[in-house]
């Protein structure tokens, strides 16, 4: 299988200065992995992603799916001439998670000119599917 990287992620990079000051860095949220057509990052469940429940808020779960997607999108793509944009995210939460890590799986579903649909799996530490997204990003010009 070929690649899909434009410019293939760097992840001490992404974990470094480039979120430095973020949502990604305040909720402690880390990119692991680097697959031909995946990128994977975890983020804690503790008490900076609960709700009141003491279990990861919905939200959480899309700031990491959300991340996950557009930086994945973004290596996609030739920034020197591009952009992309999230347009719409969606996530269905389908079991809680109240301890250890989320971690989450970006992979395209679709890589268009104008604009990209990536799938994003979250999973507890025992591999169980959490949460299921999806996202659009817009391809614009830079």
């Amino acid at each position: 299988m070929s690649s899909i990287w434009y410019t293939r992620p760097d992840l001490e990079k992404m974990n470094g200065e480039l979120n430095q000051g973020t949502i990604v860095e305040h909720i402690g949220i880390k990119m692991t992995e680097v697959g031909d057509d995946y990128l994977v990052a975890t983020m804690p469940a503790d008490a900076r992603t609960f709700q009141p429940y003491k279990v990861v808020h919905g939200g959480a779960n899309v700031v990491l799916a959300e991340t996950l997607g557009s930086v994945a999108g973004a290596h996609v793509i030739d920034l020197a001439t591009s952009k992309c944009l999230g347009q719409e995210v969606s996530a269905t939460h389908l079991r809680p998670v109240s301890s250890g890590l989320v971690t989450g799986i970006a992979r395209p579903v679709h890589l268009g000119r104008r604009s990209h649909v990536w799938e994003i799996r979250l999973h507890d530490d025992r591999g169980k599917l959490t949460c299921l997204a999806k996202l659009i990003l817009a391809i614009i010009p830079a």
